[in-house]
């Protein structure tokens, strides 16, 4: 995900006012009340676990409870007045922050490769989260055949259009099925023949009868940012991702 030439100009802008000596440290605070805290969108479960230590370093502390899995809020203050956190789904980081309901979000590069959103400007791979999106097919399948030969396939995958591009680039028709979870049993139950899913250690394939067959793509998490706020409010959104930058370099 790169940015078009006028979002560049406008980052490289920001970064300078944001370097200077008012602009060290925290973002800057409303001139007025009406000024609203930026919102950071933050996913659940295993990449908000991960991001936490990255969050502590930023020196961005939410709300204690955002957290903990218990917790039925879904959106949260943090030590800075001008900072709000929002935890939702992973694949739904992408679309809020899109569509301007937060204005940064972290979120996985799978995710961003789904959707391609032109709102969006990824400026830093934040190194976790780190995982691949694979095809696997049944164990039991005969070696020796070449899957590639085929113009078309039957795959389950609750990425379709990485999925479709994968496939087309080699001549294949991908005819998806289109699932939110439960890969593994699409080859078992006839739905399928290939998966494709993210993986990670690759043991729930294992434990279901299936094997990497091939690696489309590696996955770290993203610092995504709103294109439309980062050129509303360059100083505050360059702050933050000053934050980052010097969280990973740390």
């Amino acid at each position: 995900m790169t940015a078009d030439r006028n979002s560049d100009l406008a980052l490289r802008e920001a970064d300078e006012t944001a370097a200077s000596p008012a602009m060290s440290g925290a973002p800057s605070r409303p001139h007025h009340a009406s000024v609203q805290p930026l919102v950071l969108a933050l996913p659940k479960g295993r990449i908000l676990k991960g991001a936490a230590p990255l969050l502590a370093r930023a020196g961005i502390v939410p709300d204690a409870d955002c957290l903990e899995e218990s917790s039925r809020r879904l959106r949260f203050g943090t030590n800075d007045p001008m900072l709000d956190v929002v935890r939702v789904r992973s694949f739904d980081v992408a679309t809020f922050v899109a569509q301007g309901g937060a204005q940064l979000g972290i979120c996985g590069a799978d995710v961003l490769m789904e959707f391609d959103y032109p709102e969006l400007y990824a400026p830093l791979d934040l190194g976790i989260g780190g995982c691949r999106v694979s095809v696997a097919r049944p164990v039991a399948d005969d070696p020796e055949e070449d899957w590639l030969r085929y113009s078309e396939l039957r795959i389950a995958t609750k990425y379709p259009s990485i999925t479709r591009r994968h496939f087309a680039a080699r001549g294949i028709n991908a005819d998806i099925v289109h699932l939110h979870g439960a890969m593994e049993l699409a080859p078992m139950l006839g739905l399928s023949r290939l998966i494709v899913d993210l993986v990670d250690t690759g043991s729930t394939l294992r434990a279901n009868g299936l094997r990497e067959v091939e690696t489309i793509a590696h996955i770290t998490s993203r610092l995504v940012v709103n294109r439309t706020a980062l050129k509303t409010r360059p100083e505050a959104v360059t702050g933050f991702i000053a934050r980052f930058r010097a969280a990973l370099a740390g």
